[in-house]
């Protein structure tokens, strides 16, 4: 049976997703239209492009440090060079080793635009701030002069992926030649359960989404007792706000929470330990979902 699929942002725990994908394949289900956030991208470009649970496990054990960590050589040998680093450039690494994998990998299915995939089998987000806006790629690139279907891929990810002052951001030039600067879409939507949300123009299909966390909810009041807490407060409630409304209308029904809060985003050096538990979270969650699943 066609489905389509929506995967949130949350980094290294989107090993939880891989544990998904494969209950998923054992009940029959197979992904028409896949959509993404930073790491759910990943997931959403690797189904869309023909990887099935067992070959995205393998590649996303490749996912060592050193594709991430690619500072310039320079800052080896003058370690204080990387906070100008980081004011000029916006961004500690540079994320090219990432997208050079990402292009490898893709390719071997014979995925390097979007042009060699089926049409609109794959969304994903970013965030433009300079224009203050969420953007979907492929779809919005005509706002900057660019023919979508000729876009990479893999440079798509890579901007999804710009978590701000990690990865360097991409730029990219409006029709005007105004320069806007691209970053992580979990900025601005990290879990795009809109893009199916009362689509009359598309054929109506069941779709699951795969949120990274407990249910938003049910979850306790954040404590806030001082100035840290309150900008972490505003912070993420700007990041939610978007998506909450639409997490709520589908909570029942169409989305399967993964918590997983124990494991740090940003954490590269994984043990083969929380991989798995990651792997085994994706696997009990989505298999008591699917169990009383009627879409």
């Amino acid at each position: 049976m066609w489905i389509d699929g929506v995967f949130s942002g949350g980094g290294v725990k989107a090993f939880a997703f891989v544990g998904a994908y494969e209950i998923v394949e054992k009940h029959g289900y197979r992904f028409r239209r896949v959509a993404g956030t930073s790491a759910g991208s990943i997931i959403a470009a690797f189904i869309a492009s023909g990887y099935n649970s067992k070959d995205i496990y393998k590649l996303m054990e490749e996912l060592q440090p050193s594709l991430f960590l690619d500072q310039s050589k320079i800052i080896h040998h003058f370690p204080f060079i990387k906070w100008l680093t980081l004011y000029w450039r916006m961004g500690l690494y540079k994320g090219n080793t990432f997208e050079k994998w990402l292009m490898e990998v893709l390719k071997a299915k014979g995925v390097e635009r979007f042009s060699d995939l089926p049409p609109d089998s794959l969304k994903i987000i970013a965030s433009d701030l300079s224009r203050g806006k969420m953007i979907v790629i492929p779809d919005d690139l005509v706002e900057y002069g660019i023919h979508p279907e000729n876009f990479s891929v893999a440079r798509a990810i890579r901007i999804s992926c710009s978590l701000p002052f990690f990865f360097e951001p991409i730029s990219l030039y409006d029709k005007e030649n105004q320069k806007c600067i691209l970053v992580d879409g979990g900025v601005l939507s990290n879990f795009p359960v809109w893009l199916y949300d009362d689509q009359q123009d598309l054929p109506s299909r069941p779709f699951l989404g795969f949120q990274l966390s407990s249910r938003t909810d049910s979850a306790a009041p954040r404590r806030i007792k001082n100035a840290v807490d309150l900008f972490h407060g505003i912070f993420t409630t700007m990041k939610e706000a978007h998506d909450a409304k639409y997490i709520s209308k589908y909570a029942a029904s169409n989305i399967v929470f993964l918590p997983v809060e124990n494991i740090e985003t940003a954490n590269f050096k994984l043990s083969k330990e929380n991989i798995d538990h990651l792997v085994e979270v994706g696997r009990k969650r989505t298999t008591k979902f699917l169990k009383h699943w009627t879409y």
